[in-house]
């Protein structure tokens, strides 16, 4: 006689593969994905050179850092601008660009140059430009102020370019 209770018949195992093949392919898209839209940007360009930029020469440049009231540092670059052309200049907006020790720039700043100017109390402070004309054939002090430099930056001067520039 027969049993009530048979074993029961074990079917044997199958593996499928394809939730396997899945996820794989899932994981390769995403790590493509990643290497794609993960890569870094390159730098912007930087904008065109002022047709006028070749009559303003800079010199005797001086860099110095100095804390600002909220604990902070403030670099400061100093020199001299000459304006070797025929036109009185109004303004300048200067671009700096800086760095680092492999000669990649790290940081691009915009700014309006700043002549040194003796006020009304005979203490020196930075003016615009627009308040203190740049005249033809002539060299006065200028001062560029930078509140944050890129931690990356080789601690060298930033390369100057003039990218607007105003005359009459």
């Amino acid at each position: 006689m027969g049993s009530v209770f048979s074993q029961p018949q074990m079917e044997p195992e199958r593996r499928t593969w394809v939730p396997i093949a899945i996820g794989a392919s899932v994981i390769v898209v995403a790590l493509i994905a990643i290497f794609i839209f993960g890569r870094p940007s390159a730098p912007p360009p930087a904008p065109a050179v002022d047709p006028y930029a070749g009559f303003l020469q800079v010199g005797d440049l001086k860099m110095s850092v100095a804390e600002n009231f909220v604990g902070g540092s403030v670099n400061y670059l100093e020199g001299k601008v000459a304006n070797v052309g025929t036109k009185t200049v109004t303004g300048v907006t200067v671009e700096a660009i800086f760095r680092n020790s492999l000669g990649e720039v790290v940081q691009h700043e915009s700014q309006p140059m700043m002549l040194i100017n003796t006020g009304i109390q005979g203490f020196p402070d930075a003016a615009p430009l627009s308040a203190v004309p740049l005249t033809a054939n002539t060299t006065r002090e200028f001062r560029l102020t930078f509140e944050h430099i890129s931690a990356d930056w080789n601690r060298g001067y930033p390369e100057l370019q003039f990218t607007k520039i105003k005359t009459k």
